[in-house]
């Protein structure tokens, strides 16, 4: 998955001091045994599993394509169980493996449509029948400075480069309900957040339901 390879090396210099804000709607997930087998994609330094933590859940397991970052998790946090991924998309785990899923903030680190979808292949792979999976990625802004700087780079509008190096995706709303076409939509919101580098940006958490048999 050429993206998220390319994207490592941002990851473990710059990207691994960052602070990641996306929250959590707690009442998305009230329902949701404390037992349930949670893996938090793309799970950063932790935060979200903490968070996690915190609520009850038991049985968490956070994995990243940024050795660095993880490192960072396992220093602050070494009761979580954190993990590097070794060769992205894939997670070495039979299909069926979780009942949920976090996918926060990820998406946007992928710029290229056959790189998400083989992604949301593989979530769709490891999620167990009737499993949930919680998205939070930015739309697209509208913005002046927004605009100008999808529009400095070629190719698919809402890609940029962010000053510090990082190639960033906003999304289009319809791109992101096509690319979870697959799930059945539990929710959808839309939120202002705090961008890693400090802006403000309006994001969409949508949350989904796997209606799907297990495969191998």
């Amino acid at each position: 998955m050429d993206d998220l390879v390319r994207q490592t090396r941002y990851w473990d210099t710059a990207g691994a001091t960052k602070t990641f804000t996306h929250p959590l709607e707690t009442g998305w997930l009230a329902g949701v045994d404390r037992t349930a087998r949670v893996l938090d994609y793309g799970c950063g330094y932790g935060r979200v599993m903490a968070e996690l933590g915190a609520l009850g859940f038991t049985d968490i397991l956070g994995v990243d394509i940024s050795p660095a970052l993880v490192a960072r998790g396992r220093r602050a946090r070494p009761d979580l169980d954190l993990a590097v991924i070794e060769s992205p998309p894939a997670v070495h785990r039979p299909a069926a493996s979780f009942d949920v899923i976090m996918l926060f903030a990820v998406l946007t680190c992928i710029p290229d449509d056959d790189a998400q979808r083989a992604l949301v292949g593989e979530l769709e792979r490891l999620l167990a029948p009737g499993g949930l999976i919680y998205v939070s990625d930015l739309g697209l802004q509208t913005d002046e400075r927004s605009r100008q700087r999808y529009l400095a780079r070629a190719g698919q509008y809402g890609v940029f480069t962010t000053d510090d190096g990082a190639v960033c995706r906003h999304h289009e709303l319809g791109h992101l309900r096509r690319l979870f076409s697959a799930f059945d939509l539990v929710g959808e919101r839309h939120i202002e957040v705090t961008t890693m580098n400090g802006s403000r940006a309006t994001a969409v958490q949508m949350l989904a339901r796997s209606p799907h048999r297990a495969t191998s």
